[in-house]
Parts: C-alpha cells; sequence; structure tokens
C-alpha cells in the first residue's frame, strides 16, 4: 500500500522546497530600476547613463533605459509583474517552449482566454466547501491540443496564491516534460503506479514559482493496466494535501480508455475539441463514457488556435 505523506521528514514525491515567499520578500524590497538592472546585466556605468537621462527628461527609469536602448518595453513590463507578484517567462530570455504563451505572452488574446477559462474553474470547482477534486483534461482525437490546454490552464493557476500541480498521465505519448524543458530520465508516474522505488519525481518549473511538473518517467508497455491500480487512486489523494490545484494531462480518447479512467480517479473532467475538426459523435462517444464513472464534467472548450 502507498504511504502517506510525512511532515516529519522529506518524503520522495514531496515537491521541492517553494522559494516563492522569499522571493516575494525580496523583489518586494526591489525597485523597478534594481529589477531590469539585474535581468539586463547592465555596468554601473550604464546605470550612470539611465539616471542621468532620467534627470534631464523627467521620465522613470524604465522609459530612460528604453531610450537608451540599454532594454526593451518587454524588459520594463517583466520587471513590472515581478514587483506584483505575476510570475511569467521574461520573452527572449526564457527556456520554455514557446507554445506556453500564458508564461510567454501573458498579454495576449490567447492568455486571456486561459485566465477567463481559469476564473470559470474557479467557481465552478473549487469555490466549493470540501475536497477538491483534481482535473483530468480529455480529448476525443490526439491533435486536439489537450497537452497544450492542459499546460497552459496550470500556468495561470500557478499565477495565483498556492501551489499548482501538472501531472501527465499520458503514458502513451508524453510532452510535458518538453514544453517545461524538464528531464523525463529516472523517476515518473510510471515508475510510482508501478511500485519502483522513485526520488525527486515532482520538478519545479525554475521560471514559473509555485508551478511544479509531475512527468510520465518512463513510458511503460502497459499503461491502462498501469491507471487501472489503486495506486493511481492513493497518489491523488495525498497530493491534493500538499498542492491547492491538480492538472492531469491525458491520452487521447482515441487512443484507449486511458482518459475516462484518469478522470474517473479525478473526480474531474474538461473536455478540449478542436474547431472545424473533432467530430460531434466522437465528442458524444467520450463524453458517455464519462458519464459512466463518477467524474463530473464541468466544461467543454473548444480550440482554435
Amino acid at each position: 500500500m502507498m504511504s502517506t505523506f510525512s511532515n516529519s521528514r522529506p518524503h520522495p514525491m514531496d515537491p521541492p522546497p517553494s522559494n516563492f515567499q522569499e522571493t516575494q520578500q525580496m523583489q518586494g524590497e526591489k525597485s523597478i530600476g534594481e529589477i531590469i538592472q539585474e535581468a539586463n546585466n547592465l555596468s554601473p556605468s550604464q546605470i550612470e547613463q539611465i539616471l542621468a537621462y532620467q534627470r534631464e527628461n523627467g521620465v522613470r527609469f524604465g522609459e530612460a533605459a528604453v531610450a537608451l536602448g540599454l532594454a526593451n518595453s518587454d524588459d520594463v513590463l517583466w520587471a513590472l509583474a515581478q514587483q506584483f507578484h505575476y510570475p511569467y517567462a521574461n520573452e527572449g530570455k526564457s527556456t520554455l517552449n514557446p507554445e506556453l504563451i500564458v508564461a510567454s505572452k501573458p498579454f495576449t488574446e490567447q492568455a486571456e482566454a486561459f485566465r477567463a477559462i481559469r476564473s470559470h474553474l474557479i467557481m465552478k470547482i473549487y469555490s466549493e466547501e470540501g475536497p477538491r477534486p483534481a482535473l483530468a483534461v480529455i480529448s476525443p482525437n490526439s491533435g486536439d491540443g489537450k497537452t497544450y490546454f492542459a499546460a497552459n490552464l496550470a500556468v495561470a493557476f500557478c499565477q495565483l496564491p498556492g501551489r499548482t500541480l501538472l501531472i501527465d498521465a499520458d503514458m502513451r505519448n508524453p510532452r510535458l516534460h518538453a514544453l517545461f524543458n524538464l528531464t523525463n530520465r529516472g523517476g515518473g508516474l510510471s515508475s510510482i503506479l508501478s511500485g519502483r522505488a522513485a526520488s525527486k519525481v515532482i520538478q519545479s518549473v525554475p521560471e514559473l514559482p509555485s508551478l511544479f511538473v509531475l512527468p510520465v518517467g518512463a513510458t511503460p508497455p502497459n499503461p491502462l493496466e498501469l491507471l487501472e491500480r489503486p495506486a493511481l487512486g492513493l497518489l491523488l489523494r495525498e497530493l491534493k494535501t500538499k498542492f491547492d490545484r491538480i492538472i492531469v494531462d491525458t491520452p487521447a480518447a482515441s487512443l484507449g480508455t486511458d482518459g475516462a479512467v484518469i478522470a474517473a480517479k479525478c473526480g474531474a473532467a474538461l473536455l478540449v475539441t478542436r474547431q472545424d475538426q473533432t467530430r460531434l459523435q466522437a465528442v458524444q462517444q467520450l463524453t458517455r463514457v464519462i458519464a459512466m464513472g463518477p467524474a463530473r464534467m464541468v466544461g467543454a472548450v473548444v480550440n482554435e488556435y
């Protein structure tokens, strides 16, 4: 039987310690100028140039840095976001995949769409009393944008207080580790479910404080059999004590019933379809399968991107 998390000593599946509060305190004491200086490795002479321009023209530090070509408008916006503790990756300096638009381009129309969905989910499943369900992101077919959606939704949630965990349960075509530039070697979800020893399986995303990822690890030959075991339900129950929100990426329904099995153990499911590609019959079939289990269908999204 799976052991319970202990408060007295580190557990192999405990997330890495978060430095979010420390970061908040540090950045709360820094000015925008200091943040821009550190982000762009500005020399003392360059700082003097900016300050001189600032005094002569009566503008702010960021405006002066941009005018002198020592920073760009994105740098200034990023520095302002740090002061307000709004984490996102600084475009041009990030190692994250461009598909993570909520992290790399948080002020675009696409990113705003994810924040709107986040608000609906908070009202629908995260504002209720009692234990919060994990959320399985499901789709009828490969190519519907399910992984893209799950990853960006997790980034949107990590920009709120609390910890967010993103689990890659797509043991047929795992991709989340690549999106977040994380390692998929060694332990992962598959090693936990198979009962093999695992340590440090939950990885933090350096550029996004409070976001953690549990990758698949080794791709198993029997994913559905692993998911059917009680271990997944026990694992999710334990993780709910460590994280405020858990989002789970699943395989497409066209590849098997993995998604329905995962949704049943998560407690909630969100359906992702693709505009002009997903067939109504496939959607109806998947929703009927989900309805056979205990999972609550909390909504459907049409992916236009």
